[in-house]
Formats: structure tokens, sequence, C-alpha cells
């Protein structure tokens, strides 16, 4: 059977917006909408002669097609052309309605510069410009700052990081194949459009049923070959890294539930301690996830379901702009004093929304749970314990991986992982998955920061993977993730203790309620399976399947650390 695609071209052009093709620096015209304010866009020509036609500008420079549903900027736009703004919306190189090559990363601090300079030559421009926009238009961004240009006064990163290979490989670990975000590159830059099709990630070998996908479509992805089979590990800042840069006022906008979050928080974290920066670092941390699904919703019904109600979405969208533009007041316009900004605003899921001084709030605590009482940890939860104490004797434990029938990820969608919200308990009820648990909390426990898993694995395969879920076990018996982490590791290089980052979370576990925590050797089909050979997974034909051993007590003390917010903490904030 002929392998099957759907193409996507560019949507029609906004009625509200006006396109321009405007030239980078090596003559390549890259496609750009300008939004204004109405009054003004009506009757531009009177509107300068009055003197009351320039504005500062937001850009927005993304792959994703300008026009599409998806992005919704037309909607967007109008939000922020109400408070007096120009919005410009570009289609990156090699996307869509632009020219040029369609590789991702390496020309986009050069043409975030040559954008923010035909932006302050508009008559519309009064020289200022802020940056917004989520994941890859984050991202370039962050590329712009790298350019220095002296109009870029403020930007809005979400849900996106400085540096896109600290999200496949974080610094000083090894990463499990996060098929599902190197799989981005082969549908979203093969050319100027997208591809939708559907792989069989579990056919062998991997790399084949990609092979098959570009020969169908007849042109394939660059930076996909650069990550599959082999990470060739080319900067996606090849120039100056936006951190040695010039400071810029940055509102940095993350989800709790973001499948990206923990690389975020690390941009977060660095910056607020770096000198120069620090003073200019804001942070709005929501339970929400990539998608901007929101955990108060989850799972998500049809009728909240912003991709594809048009109410819903109308609901959705001031909650995701209206921060970004309290924020441009102040470092755009001007007209809203620095003391109007809270550093850091977030919310506390199933709780309410909160802002302090710092993230971690002050006075925060860490609190560690040991793993414990091993002989129940394949059981089904509550499984094994999570103590406040560790035990003094040496304990394991172990579980089975097996490449042929992985531990599965019940979505196969994690940008969207609130749409779903998938119940894990099936999943730690499953003989080759270790589950532990505190007891019963007898009034609300408060996650409000960083968390860790610190183990001591051993394994009979020469390398293996490790997969972490922090979940919260109802009364019911249902188990929902609060966050995660995985780490891949060889077994002849491998530290006597193995760390696992899960991220940083705000979370509310309410009385009655369990902490849990899950551990398997796969996660599939997010994550491709180590085939238990030593092989590369994406290339190998054959596996075989593994022992992992868990020790704990003794010399051997894993554990489960987590940050607890103060038992006062800033007055609760009463919204976004």
């Amino acid at each position: 059977m002929p392998f099957s695609f759907e193409r996507i071209g560019a949507a029609p052009l906004a009625e509200n917006a006006r396109q321009y093709l405007v030239r980078m620096r090596d003559g390549v015209r890259l496609a750009t909408d300008v939004y204004l304010p109405a009054a003004r866009q009506d009757d531009l020509p009177a509107a300068r002669q009055s003197g009351d036609a320039a504005y500062p500008a937001v850009l927005v420079r993304l792959p994703y097609d300008k026009n599409s549903r998806y992005v919704y900027f037309d909607r967007i736009a109008r939000l922020f052309t109400d408070r007096g703004y120009a919005v410009v919306v570009q289609d990156v190189r090699g996307k869509f309605r632009s020219g040029g090559s369609t590789v991702p990363f390496l020309r986009e601090s050069q043409d975030g510069y040559g954008a923010i300079d035909w932006i302050i030559h508009q008559d519309w421009s009064d020289g200022r410009v802020g940056m917004f926009g989520d994941s890859y238009y984050g991202f370039t961004q962050w590329a712009a700052v790298a350019a220095q240009h002296p109009a870029l006064r403020a930007i809005v990163p979400r849900m996106t990081t400085a540096d896109f290979n600290t999200i496949w490989q974080p610094e000083g670990q090894s990463a499990p194949v996060w098929l599902e975000g190197i799989e981005y590159f082969a549908h979203h830059w093969v050319d100027n459009d997208s591809y939708e099709y559907r792989i069989d990630r579990s056919g062998r070998p991997v790399i084949d049923q990609y092979e098959e996908a570009f020969r169908a479509i007849g042109a394939r992805s660059f930076w996909f070959d650069l990550l599959a089979p082999r990470h060739a590990g080319l900067s996606t800042q090849p120039g100056l890294h936006p951190f040695d840069a010039r400071p810029v006022p940055v509102l940095h906008c993350v989800g709790w539930f973001d499948n990206i979050v923990a690389a975020h928080m690390r941009d977060y974290v660095e910056l607020a301690s770096r000198p120069g920066w620090d003073a200019v670092q804001y942070l709005w941390a929501g339970a929400v996830d990539h998608e901007n699904y929101r955990l108060a919703q989850a799972p998500v019904r049809d009728e909240d379901d912003h991709n594809t109600n048009e109410d819903a979405l109308a609901r959705m969208l001031p909650d995701y702009a209206h921060p970004a533009i309290d924020f441009f007041d102040v470092f755009l316009k001007g007209i809203r004093p620095v003391s109007s900004l809270p550093k850091v605003r977030w919310e506390l899921g199933h709780a309410d929304w909160r802002t302090s001084s710092t993230w971690p709030p002050p006075h925060s605590t860490e609190r560690t749970f040991w793993l414990t009482d091993l002989s129940r940890a394949t059981g089904p939860l509550p499984g094994a314990s999570l103590a406040d104490a560790p035990v003094g004797d040496e304990q394991d434990t172990q579980w089975a991986h097996d490449p042929d029938a992985p531990v599965p990820s019940l979505i196969e969608d994690s940008f969207a992982y609130l749409h779903g919200y998938p119940d894990l308990a099936p999943v730690a009820a499953r003989d080759d998955v270790l589950a532990f648990s505190t007891p019963v909390v007898t009034e609300p426990l408060d996650l409000a920061g960083p968390i860790g898993v610190d183990l001591h694995v051993t394994s009979t395969a020469p390398e293996f993977d490790v997969f972490a879920k922090v979940v919260d076990l109802h009364p019911d018996g249902r188990a929902h993730q609060i966050t995660r982490g995985q780490v891949s590791v060889r077994a002849a290089e491998a530290a006597d203790e193995i760390h696992l980052d899960l991220g940083h979370t705000g979370y509310r576990l309410r009385t009655g309620h369990r902490l849990a925590l899950i551990l398997a050797g796969s996660d599939h089909p997010l994550f491709l399976p180590a085939p238990g050979t030593g092989e590369n997974p994406w290339t190998a034909l054959t596996t075989k399947p593994s022992t992992q051993t868990l020790h704990t007590g003794g010399t051997c003390p894993s554990r489960l650390t987590v940050t607890l917010a103060p038992a006062t903490t800033t007055s609760p904030s009463p919204g976004v």
C-alpha cells in the first residue's frame, strides 16, 4: 500500500492584516503580516498627520503558518492592538509564504535582527520592539536577543528554551530518544509546507519508517537527519549565546504540565542568578500544558477544547495574552511602573494563583521521601513506601524491560497532555513497573519548586533507561501525573547514584490523597525503547530483554526529593 500523507499549505491571509515581503540581508524575503490598532489601520494617513500613528511593535516569528487556525494570530492580534500595540507576525525562513531554505535555528538570529530593523523604519513604528510566542517562536526571541538589536526592549518566551539541544540531551546527562519530539522535524521542517502522516513507531528498524515517509513526500528534513539516527550535536545557537548578550527584560511563561518545562525552568533559574540578567527576570507559571490546556479542565471536554471550539478559544485567549500585554505596558510603553509586576506569579494546581519575590517562594523547604519496603514495589498502587526515614539495611527489587512489550505511554501527544490526562494506575499495576506511595495525607501538601529522584540501579543490559513519574494517587484509585523525568544509562559508565531531574511544579496534593512515584524502563510510543543490546535504538534490528535492580537503604539511599511551599505564602492573586 502506498505511504499516505497530507500536505498542509498556507491558509488564506488574514482580513485584518496587511502582508509584506520583507527583505533580509542576503536578499531572501520573509512573509510578514502587520496588524495595527483599528482606527489607525482604517485611516493611517490622517493618523500620521495628527502625529498619533506611532506604536510599539510586538514581533512574532514562527514556522507554523502565520495565518493558520492553529496559531490564531488574527484573534490574538486584536487583544494587542486594542491596547495600542502594532503586531508583526512573520513566517520564518523556508516556511509557508517565506523564501529561503527550510532549515531551523541557524539563521534565526540574523533574520530576527532584520525583522526588527525593518519594523523600526516603518512610519507606524515608535522604534520600540518586544517579542512574544510559544515553543519555536519562543526560541526565535532568544535568537533575536543574541543579535542585540538596540530596539529590542523585552521578550515573552512561552513554553520554550534558548537551546533546543538541552531538550534532547540535558547538559551532563544522556537521555532516552524522545521520538515524539524528534519526529516533529520530520513533519514540520521538510519544506515550506507541513505534513501529517502516521508512523509505525514499533517497526524495526525505526529509522526506515521515516525514510519511507521522505521518499513518498519527495523531500527530507535536514534537521531530522542531524538528530536521527545519530545526534550530530550541531548547536541551535551557532553564534553568540543569548545569555551572553545584552540583558533585556524577560517574562518567562511556563506550564507545569508542559513536556519541556524542565528545559525552560533551567533557563529561568540560570538567568535569575546571573548578574545583569537577574534584575529583569520575571516568571509566570500556570497549571497548563504545551498547548495551553488547563489542569482545571482536564480531561478536556469538547466544549472546552480551544483547538476545535470557537467559544472555548475566545475564553482562553485573554488569559493567554494579557500577562504579556501587561508586561509590555511596563517595558515597551512605560505606562505602568515596574513595581506593578510581581517577580513571580504562579498557580498552585487545584488551589489558587499566588505571587512571590523569588522561585521557589521564600522560606520553601525540601522534603525527602525514602524508597522502602521494596517487597511491595511490584504490586499495584499504593505499592511500596515513600517513607520519612531511610531503612538501615540494604534492600533490592527488580523490574524487567522487554523492548518488544514496552510500558505504554497511554497518550501519543504529550504536548496536549492535559487534553487526555490519562489514569496511570493501570500502568503502575504492570509487573515491569515499580510503584511507591506515601501514607494518605491528612492535610494539603503544597509542592512548589524543583523535584528530583536519586536512585541506585544496576542492569543486565549494557545500556538502559529509567523513567520516573511523580503521581497524585486519588482516594478512588485513579493516578494522575504531576511531573516526570527520564535518563539513559550506560552500565559501564554509570555512577553509583543516578539523578533524574523531574523539573518544577506548583501543585496541591489534597487531603485524602497520596503522593506516589512510579519507575519503569520504557515509555512507548513517546520514547524509543532501549533495545537491550547496546545498539542504536533507531537502527537496531534485534532486541534483548533485561532486568534492572533497584537498591535502597544502607549505602544506597534511593529517594524522592520535593520542594514544599511555606506554610504561609504571599497572599493569593485574584487571577492570571
